[in-house]
């Protein structure tokens, strides 16, 4: 196994993904077996079939067979297709099964076709789109010499296109290859343009495509029904409604296909059982093309030669080729040549190695650094070399050495090679890594020889060009700021005159702007007490610094922000009382026992804008109202009190209730001096009738509590104050009774977050009908059965209106 720069350890755990890549490249191999195995029925027919046309023997017609494959550059299998798609057309009558022209063939009737080929005899319904029965073969035949010409899926992509389209009305192809991750690849197209190839390059292994689903299971995908199948599928194509059916089949391959064929029609309606056993028959036929542009790799080079420059070298190194996907994506290297070290970090020797995937013999590098480097120095050319690391090779009994790794191109391929550090080379860098992560360097002054030396991390932070060199320890203070120059020079006299130690805070100014030190230096002395060296290291304290002071200054913000907000809440909560008196007691209005209740939020630091209005009208009767308007603040209370004394005004004029919520609807959409938008009912009780007409502007409805029972009253039509210019409000109408109790709010009262609203009426139901009590202070029960235990994060207004028994 391998660590992260990829070199071999016992107890480095493989990558699974880089696993399963092993393991699915292994099962290829066994899919590729099971394939050859598979061919032998096809062969058997093809030899019987040249048997019958020669007359020669069974040993004979193979060599035969053999020989024109090679002459032609094509495969066995593709040979014996086309040999058997040559044949005549079968023989039919009326009292006979169709059969070969041929005789002696040893296959099936050709009613039961061999592999990959369609039956014979299309059905009758069929006759007017499949192809005629004698014309599959050698249809198929003509496609088979077709597909051993081409170069590319792209290619093999056009020429099933050109077979297709005029026998299965195809208007457009796609080739898909699964990648290691499940996700599938345009490999060729055609019929469809640049941009929507683009468009689906890769398809995801979701669910909800039928593509990558057809060889998920093995089975093709008849999408015939376009209404039906936009809604199990998304669909390809810009629009999709250009194609109107379509077909997705994976290409045979074993247990598990790797590409999947896609036929797509600007037509809609059904494929006929002829169309789909031919389309069938296709993808069996191209599925050998497919494997072989998935197979080819480039031409390997003199590896022997190599190989014996490679033994020469004392370091460890390999010769890499890229094995790509029939996409052209890297899916490994081989091993063309190898050092001995490296077959040592790999627990082998360099011959073993050779001819070896390099993921096989270092797995764990899938997911580590090296891996995308390689693909980026194969891409740009540029070469890579990693930062420095440990590592214990295998068996070794030693302390683990240090390596770097370096990877540069050489022609198609690449050049790996691992280069070992020596104990200086270690603990310098360790050093360098130490004052790096830590963004401090060391200083050091002879103060005998005048001898100064500084680590390139103290030139970096002071900005300061190496070429330059060091400055002596009395020309430090210079290169501070003026205003901590006393400081700084007070305290390196001290150090070399006196040999104190220092630990002082100063700033520099650099090419990258003003910088925070930190110097700390201790001086070694002679026999007699005198100072002669110093030692130490400067810090850049920058970004520690700029956190302090922000949160300084954030402090200050917040700190000036909340005597604002103390200051607007008491401006405000003096505003709203003097617009908004409580009164003292309870109101007698229109022979109503009216109550009144506010309580501001408890959380925040604004004053909310809920308010009321109980009064009694010129003719006798009363006016109630209870409103919210949106948001806190200043604006909020002008915002109320603008809407309390104008609605007033609008109903002692004679304004309907209507009228009056629709006129205030207007003011608020036309003043710029509003808040946006506000809530209310408006309820008037007509004292001779005992009748309450009410009306409400997005408010909660009113709560009537009569005989034990409560229940809201039903909400006429209304919608929120400043919401639509054309608004249309409806008004209700409610008879009260003696004893009869009716309970105005604000959503306050009610309202508990997360808490369903719902939920909050009915617990204000629910303690209302248990509050019998009618005296003067009866509304407090209520509010502290709603209210106990819970910060009001909102104003609470209440109108707690009581129907005398006396009531006439």
């Amino acid at each position: 196994m391998c660590d992260a720069r990829g070199v071999t350890s016992e107890h480095a755990t493989p990558d699974p993904a880089t696993l399963a890549t092993v393991v699915a490249r292994q099962r290829a191999e066994m899919d590729r077996l099971r394939d050859l195995a598979a061919t032998s029925a096809v062969l058997e027919r093809a030899k019987g079939a040249e048997m019958a046309l020669r007359g020669c023997s069974a040993d004979e017609a193979r060599e035969a067979l053999l020989q024109r494959a090679k002459d032609r550059r094509r495969t066995l299998l593709e040979e014996c297709w086309i040999t058997l798609g040559t044949l005549g057309p079968p023989v039919t009558g009326p009292d006979r099964r169709p059969e070969l022209a041929v005789a002696g063939t040893g296959g099936p009737p050709s009613g039961s076709a061999a592999p990959g080929l369609p039956s014979a005899s299309p059905a009758p319904d069929d006759r007017a789109t499949a192809p005629a029965p004698d014309d599959v073969p050698a249809a198929l035949a003509r496609l088979a010499r077709t597909l051993v010409r081409v170069g590319s899926p792209r290619e093999l992509a056009r020429a099933l296109l050109e077979h297709l389209g005029p026998k299965t009305a195809a208007d457009a192809v796609l080739l898909y290859a699964r990648l290691p991750s499940g996700a599938l690849e345009l490999a060729g197209h055609a019929g469809i343009d640049d941009a929507l190839a683009a468009q689906w390059r890769q398809v995801p292994p979701l669910g909800g495509l039928a593509a990558p689903d057809a060889l998920r299971t093995g089975e093709p995908r008849w999408l015939e029904d376009f209404d039906r199948d936009r809604e199990r599928y998304l669909l390809i194509g810009d629009p999709p409604e250009r194609w109107r059916s379509r077909a997705w089949l994976p290409v045979p391959g074993g247990e598990a296909p790797g590409f999947c064929l896609g036929v797509l029609r600007r037509r809609g309606g059904a494929f006929p059982p002829a169309d789909r056993e031919h389309l069938l028959a296709v993808a069996g036929l191209c599925a050998g093309r497919l494997r072989a542009f998935g197979t080819r790799q480039e031409p390997a080079a003199d590896t022997d030669a190599v190989q014996r420059v490679f033994d020469a070298l004392p370091v460890g190194a390999m010769l890499l080729t890229p094995v790509r996907s029939p996409t052209g994506e890297v899916r490994d290297y081989r091993i063309d040549a190898a050092t001995e070290p490296a077959g040592r970090a790999a627990g082998r020797t360099g011959p073993e190695l050779v001819g070896q995937r390099f993921l096989e013999c270092f797995p764990a590098l899938a997911g580590e650094p090296l891996w995308p480097a390689c693909l980026t120095v194969l891409a740009t050319g540029t070469p890579y070399e990693g930062e420095p690391f440990a590592h214990q090779n295998a068996g070794a009994g030693t302390e683990p050495a240090t390596y770097s790794v370096r990877v540069a191109p050489l022609g198609g391929g690449l050049v790996l090679t691992w280069l070992r550090h020596g104990p200086s080379d270690r603990q310098e860098q360790r050093l360098a890594d130490l004052q790096r992560l830590g963004d401090l360097g060391w200083v050091n002054w002879n103060l005998v020889t005048h001898e100064a030396g500084w680590s390139a991390q103290v030139f970096a932070i002071f900005g300061r060009d190496h070429g330059l060199g060091p400055v002596r320890p009395t020309e430090l203070p210079a290169l501070s700021l003026p205003e901590d120059r006393p400081a700084l020079a007070r305290a390196v006299r001290a150090l070399v005159d006196e040999g104190q130690p220092c630990d002082v805070p100063f700033r520099t100014r650099t090419p990258a702007g003003v910088r925070h030190l930190r110097f700390v230096a201790e001086a070694a002395l002679d026999a007699n007490g005198t100072p002669i060296e110093v030692h130490g290291f400067v810090q850049d304290l920058t970004a520690r610094r700029r956190v302090e002071l922000a949160l300084v200054e954030s402090e200050r913000a917040m700190l000036t922000q909340h005597d604002v907000l103390r200051a607007e809440r008491s401006l405000v909560a003096q505003l709203q009382h003097a617009l908004l008196p409580l009164p003292k007691g309870r109101l007698r209005l229109a022979g109503l026992r009216v109550e009144v209740s506010y309580l501001p939020a408890q959380s925040g630091v604004h004053v909310g804008g809920d308010w009321f209005s109980a009064i009694e009208l010129p003719d006798g009767d009363a006016l109630l109202v209870v409103g919210d308007v949106a948001g806190h603040g200043v604006d909020a209370v002008a915002t109320m009190a603008q809407l309390r004394f104008t609605a007033k005004g609008m109903v002692i004029t004679g304004s309907s209730l209507t009228g009056a919520l629709t006129r205030l609807n207007t003011l608020l959409l036309h003043s710029r001096d509003t808040h946006g938008t506000a809530s209310m009912v408006l309820a008037r009780y007509e004292r001779a009738r005992h009748r309450l007409l009410w009306a409400q502007a997005g408010h909660l409805p009113p709560l009537l509590v009569r005989d034990g029972a409560a229940r809201y009253l039903d909400r006429p039509r209304g919608i929120l104050l400043g919401a639509t210019p054309s608004p249309v409000f409806g008004e209700g109408e409610c008879v009260l009774r003696p004893g009869d109790r009716l309970v105005l709010y604000t959503d306050g009262l009610i309202e508990r977050p997360p808490e369903n609203i719902d939920r909050g009426l009915e617990r204000l139901a629910e303690a209302a009908a248990a509050s019998t009590e009618d005296t003067p202070d009866s509304l407090e029960p209520l509010l502290a059965t709603l209210l106990e235990g819970e910060e009001r994060r909102d104003d609470v207004c209440v109108l707690d209106i009581r129907v005398p028994d006396e009531a006439a």
